[in-house]
């Protein structure tokens, strides 16, 4: 098999067929793959490379590990008609959040608005994928994630808290979804070892050394520094309470325990469903949507700026230029698939040289 040195252009098809047939032959279902695969394609489609098909050799690790589980005994605990508790049994994220919003769609359609929290799954990917497959259904999506501590919190020496994203889709009539996908670091992990490779500085502000002193310089950088400072590492808290503390079990106090057992890799997550249909009438919801996000694209373009965007909206027309063109594949990531595709005899598609 001949080794790529430049970037290659996949067809997503392509590419989430080679994802799932990897992933299953590193031990999850057939289904469980599919599923994984969808939400690294997604995220490869929108541009969101540090959470796209570059995940899979790292999600065959922490299958072979037994990190994450592969034959999972999900459950689903509820005691009302708008509320569940899914048990992931460390499932791969995309297994369990993917679980939790089509269980949030159903049950928002009953009660008008509904929570799902997940409880010892194992890297979600990307939050934005599990909201926007509930805008796909008309209704509103939102998503908080709590997980292992790797950023710091302000007035903590070292990392106290973890980079905990928020995800938003609202669904539109004639636009492109709404979605708001944010962490609450001021610069993603990737970025930081990106530049590490590269010798670029960091911005200042974004990273800090292990003991929490802020650095411009990549190779002394060992966290990210929370968004807005007390702002980002307050949502972050805060997020760990409405996951992990809501679901029963807690990240943030054991982590910073004695226990040997609290720095075991783990994450949370609730996902909400919001029907407008509960709230008056949807089609003129989606109208108002629609309106409101064509005012904003009508406001004056500041100097220097090259357009006004709503969120989601340019990551939307980078998922349709790659869905016909094909999704670009870094060297590294496509020569590591390649590699894992000859050890597990999994057959890869032609692409240009």
């Amino acid at each position: 098999m001949s080794q790529k040195t430049a970037t290659v252009l996949v067809p997503a098809e392509d590419l989430r067929a080679l994802a799932a047939a990897l992933l299953e032959k590193g031990g999850l279902s057939a289904a469980h793959a599919r599923t994984t695969a969808d939400v690294f394609v997604w995220a490869a489609l929108r541009g969101v490379e540090s959470h796209g098909i570059a995940r899979v050799p790292a999600y065959l690790d922490l299958l072979t590990k037994g990190v994450a589980n592969a034959d999972p005994d999900i459950k689903v605990e509820s005691t009302t008609a708008a509320a569940a508790v899914l048990d992931a049994d460390r499932a791969p994220g995309p297994v369990a959040l993917s679980a939790a919003a089509q269980d949030a769609v159903r049950r928002a359609r009953e009660t008008g608005i509904a929570s799902v929290g997940v409880r010892r799954t194992v890297h979600t990917g990307a939050i934005g994928y599990y909201v926007s497959k509930i805008a796909e259904q008309g209704l509103v999506g939102i998503g908080f994630v709590a997980g292992m501590p790797n950023m710091g919190y302000t007035g903590v020496k070292g990392a106290a808290v973890a980079t905990s994203p928020l995800a938003i889709a609202v669904p539109a009539r004639d636009h492109a979804p709404l979605l708001l996908d944010m962490a609450t670091a001021t610069i993603a992990l990737g970025k930081i070892r990106q530049a590490k490779a590269s010798g670029t500085l960091l911005p200042e502000g974004a990273a800090a050394t292990e003991d929490g002193t802020p650095t411009t310089d990549p190779q002394q950088a060992h966290m990210p520094l929370p968004l807005g400072g007390a702002k980002g590492s307050g949502m972050s808290l805060a997020f760990e309470v409405l996951t992990s503390v809501l679901v029963g079990a807690p990240i943030f106090s054991a982590f910073h325990s004695d226990d040997p057992a609290g720095r075991r890799h783990r994450q949370n997550a609730l996902l909400i469903a919001v029907d407008p249909a509960a709230f008056g009438d949807a089609d003129t919801f989606t109208a108002d949507v629609d309106a409101t996000l064509s005012t904003l694209k009508g406001l004056p373009v500041a100097e220097g700026a090259d357009g006004v965007y709503y969120p989601g909206e340019r990551s939307a027309h980078i998922a349709g230029e790659r869905g016909r063109q094909g999704i670009p594949v870094a060297p590294k990531v496509w020569r590591e698939l390649t590699e894992h595709a000859a050890k597990l005899g999994v057959a890869v598609p032609d692409v240009p040289s």
